[in-house]
């Protein structure tokens, strides 16, 4: 059964918050400028933030304006709409966060299938029939194959996520066991196994665990280790999880940004710049890159998710009303 990403309408209701949504809209507007200046970075060759410790202020100028903007827009926003309930701001964040998820769904959806037929097409030589010699040498290259299919079908995600309403994790969990199938009967029937196959399993999981944590997190679905948690009140449970969103789950969001997206040469940056491929090469899907990727789509669609879940756990610890029951697991 595929996920409902938007419900009705709720109607909100509670005391203004200025000085907590300043703070959540600044922490996002801190993401956006990170993002930013990691493209003036690798791009454009700019400067990084940490440039402002070992080359002074004149080197870290841009980025600490590219900072300034954002969060002082952040919280230009907070202040101009200080009547806001927080829970309304929570719902708008939750529903920005659920455009990117299934954006992406479809996106790694269409990639998989279009990537999967252009692999397989490589490995059997079924280019040359399509194609002249140079061509088909240029299927070989991720930086000829990139361009041409991923890049669009990510922009045709976006697209169609803005014309659905569901998040397809269900789906997707299920095009993983197909394919896992597919690998056990060709294997055990056919005799016949290519690299590709394996590369299509891992790719549509790494993309179903690391876009779910988000509306996993909404919907209450993480692991909780709550032996003094779980006969707290309800606005405890709100103070606690405010303090818990602010030390532990931001910050450790940001710390996979930030050792990840460290220059061109970090570890989420690196292989995004070079279109890394597996060491399968050829034989194998141009999607590495793309996995890598995931790690930040991790972690910033888990700051938006996190934001919005600060706003809640306020609103809870001040007990307003509005509070989302979150159903029971089935048993």
């Amino acid at each position: 059964m595929t996920l409902r990403a938007d419900t009705i309408e709720p109607r909100f209701s509670g005391d203004p918050a200025p000085g907590w949504r300043a703070l959540g809209w600044a922490l996002l507007g801190a993401l956006a400028a990170f993002l930013v200046n990691n493209i003036l970075v690798i791009g454009f060759g700019g400067a990084h933030l940490s440039s402002l410790f070992t080359e002074g202020l004149g080197a870290a100028w841009v980025p600490l304006a590219v900072y300034a903007i954002f969060m002082g827009a952040g919280v230009a926003f907070a202040i101009s709409s200080s009547d806001t309930p927080l829970r309304q701001d929570a719902d708008r964040i939750h529903r920005f966060n659920l455009y990117i998820v299934r954006s992406l769904f479809w996106a790694v959806f269409m990639i998989g299938v279009v990537d999967a037929l252009v692999a397989l097409m490589r490995v059997e030589n079924m280019l040359s029939f399509f194609f002249d010699k140079e061509t088909v040498r240029e299927f070989t290259r991720s930086a000829f194959v990139a361009p041409i299919f991923h890049f669009p079908l990510i922009a045709l995600g976006f697209v169609i996520g803005a014309f659905t309403r569901t998040l397809g994790f269900s789906w997707l969990a299920l095009l993983i066991v197909a394919s896992e199938l597919l690998i056990v009967f060709t294997r055990f029937v056919f005799s016949y196994e290519q690299a590709l196959m394996g590369d299509l399993v891992r790719y549509w999981y790494a993309a179903l665990f690391l876009f779910a944590s988000a509306y996993t997190l909404y919907d209450e679905g993480h692991v909780r280790v709550d032996i003094i948690y779980a006969g707290r009140s309800s606005r405890t449970k709100g103070k606690l999880n405010s303090v818990g969103t602010l030390l532990l789950g931001i910050v450790t969001c940001w710390t996979v940004l930030v050792i990840g997206m460290n220059g061109k040469t970090a570890i989420i940056n690196a292989p995004i710049v070079n279109l890394e491929i597996t060491q399968t090469g050829a034989n194998g899907m141009f999607i590495k890159y793309q996995m890598a990727a995931f790690l930040a789509i991790f972690a910033v669609t888990m700051i938006l998710q996190f934001v919005s879940y600060l706003f809640e756990s306020l609103a809870d610890s001040r007990g307003e009303p509005g509070k989302r029951e979150i159903a029971a697991p089935a048993h």
